[in-house]
């Protein structure tokens, strides 16, 4: 579906998935790992403070693979 989108729509797309390998196999162009199966976009063991960085940074990676110009999958580590 996310190629389809940035084929079709123009519109860049990051999926945040913990299984990198499986996002690689489908087609998705931006990938940004996630933290684990249960919570992909957080982590509540590190409490609420630490789990928000968590957030935010997934998600400032998230916008920055969203600008960044690419000609094939990438990973933004």
């Amino acid at each position: 579906m996310t190629r389809e989108i940035e084929r079709v729509a123009d519109i860049p797309v990051v999926q945040i998935a913990t299984i990198v390998p499986i996002m690689l196999t489908v087609g998705s162009n931006r990938i940004v790992p996630g933290v684990a199966i249960p919570h992909p976009v957080g982590d509540f063991d590190l409490g609420p403070e630490g789990d928000k960085a968590v957030r935010r940074e997934l998600l400032e990676r998230a916008l920055k693979a969203m600008q960044t110009p690419i000609e094939e999958q990438t990973v933004f580590e």
